[in-house]
Formats: structure tokens, C-alpha cells, sequence
């Protein structure tokens, strides 16, 4: 068998939609509650933290600024920089981006894995992570990056269509709640470098209101993943 053949068998779909059954989500939804409110919980938000500074990179780019590089720290906190203007529409909509990045990957993970699509998903990712290695700016993000990569590439190369629909489906559902988790503290402990204050400088437009535009972002991505987790269950 060549590498092209052995990359192209590990990208294609599965054939038709691969809904979940009752122990099947009954398992996805045991092991992210797990995740998310236990002790791993510390590592795990490192995640979702990764999600959020790539949603600014991505929306930074598509208006038209450069993106540079960026930073995950050991306690949850980060930034991405993006060179650009320093006002305007390109500026507001890229400071926006992080917080409802997590529900919005999430969401898209769920869809993928219940579509029949988790192979080439991870293929997508693994070859997003690898971009992402030449623009990491600390040790801390170098590991989280090659954790990512490395979950990503195992479960990918060794292909198991359940197992990759599964814990697709996992991580979507960590990520979700992993907004809603960012949210809440932001809510709880917004600082003046945080980007509600950054949006409200920006636009004058009160920070409670850029709030209340990630939470209901959130709360569609959150209903949107709750739909195609229960099509198909008994």
C-alpha cells in the first residue's frame, strides 16, 4: 500500500449519517461531564483556551489582518496577536471571535461525527495543528499544541470509525461546555484587558451587551449539538 493510498483510505467518510445510540451518549456525555468538572479539568481548559485563541486568529485573518502568533498559559489564560488597524470593523469582529469559538467548534464536531465525517475532520485538524506549531510564542502553548497533535494524529492514523465518532462527539460537547464555563468567568472576574472591556472601548457598546452576544451564540451552537445528539436515540 503507498502513503497516498493509506491518507486517502484514513479520509473518507463514512457512508451515511452515524447517529449515536442511548450507551453511546450516555458514555460522551459521562466522560465530558468527567472531564469538565473534575480535576482534569485544569489541563482540559487548556483546550478550550487553544479554541479560543485560534477563533481570533481565524476571524482576524479572514479581515485581513496578519496573524503573528499566540500564547496558551498554565493557568487558562492567553492571547493571540493579530497586526492590523487598530480600530474598525476588522478589530471589533476579531476581539469578538474567542469566547463563542469553543461552542462554535464544538457544535461542528458534533455535526461532523454524526454526518459520517470524523476522518477527515481530524485530517483537518491535524493538519491545522501542524500550522499552528510555527506560530506559538511559549513552551506552555508548544506543549498544549503537541498534546493536540498528537491525540489528533493517533486517532486518526489509527482509524476506528466509532471510536473517532465517539470521542469527536466528546470533545465537542467539553468544547461547548467549555464556553459556557469561559463565560461565566469572564462574567464573574472581567478585567480591563478582558475582551469585553477591549469591545467596549472599542465600539462604546457596553460590555454586559458583547456578553449577552456570546451567551446567546452559545446557547444555539448549545441547542443545535443537543438535536443531533438525540437523532437516532431510543
Amino acid at each position: 500500500m503507498t502513503w497516498g493510498t493509506a491518507i486517502r483510505e484514513r479520509l473518507v467518510p463514512v457512508s451515511g449519517a452515524v447517529p449515536l445510540d442511548a450507551a453511546g451518549l450516555t458514555v460522551v456525555l459521562v466522560v465530558a461531564a468527567i472531564l469538565c468538572w473534575g480535576p482534569a479539568w485544569q489541563w482540559v481548559r487548556l483546550g478550550a483556551t487553544l479554541v479560543h485563541e485560534v477563533g481570533h486568529a481565524v476571524v482576524g485573518i479572514l479581515s485581513g489582518r496578519r496573524f503573528t502568533g499566540f500564547v496558551v498559559a498554565g493557568n487558562a489564560s492567553g492571547h493571540a496577536i493579530t497586526v492590523g488597524p487598530e480600530r474598525g470593523l476588522g478589530r471589533i469582529a476579531t476581539t469578538w471571535a474567542g469566547y463563542p469559538a469553543p461552542a462554535v467548534v464544538g457544535l461542528a464536531f458534533v455535526w461532523s461525527a454524526a454526518q459520517g465525517y470524523a476522518a477527515a475532520t481530524l485530517g483537518l485538524l491535524l493538519l491545522g495543528s501542524l500550522a499552528l506549531l510555527i506560530r506559538v510564542r511559549s513552551v506552555t502553548t508548544v506543549a498544549v499544541v503537541g498534546a493536540a497533535l498528537a491525540a489528533t494524529g493517533s486517532l486518526w492514523w489509527w482509524r476506528s470509525d466509532a471510536l473517532q465518532a465517539h470521542a469527536l462527539t466528546t470533545v465537542g460537547v467539553i468544547l461547548i461546555a467549555g464556553a459556557w464555563r469561559g463565560l461565566a468567568s469572564v462574567w464573574r472576574h472581567g478585567r480591563a484587558g478582558d475582551d469585553p472591556a477591549v469591545l467596549r472601548r472599542l465600539t462604546g457598546v457596553p460590555a454586559l451587551l458583547w456578553i449577552l452576544s456570546w451567551a446567546l451564540t452559545c446557547a444555539g451552537a448549545t441547542v443545535a449539538a443537543a438535536r443531533l445528539l438525540l437523532t437516532g436515540v431510543a
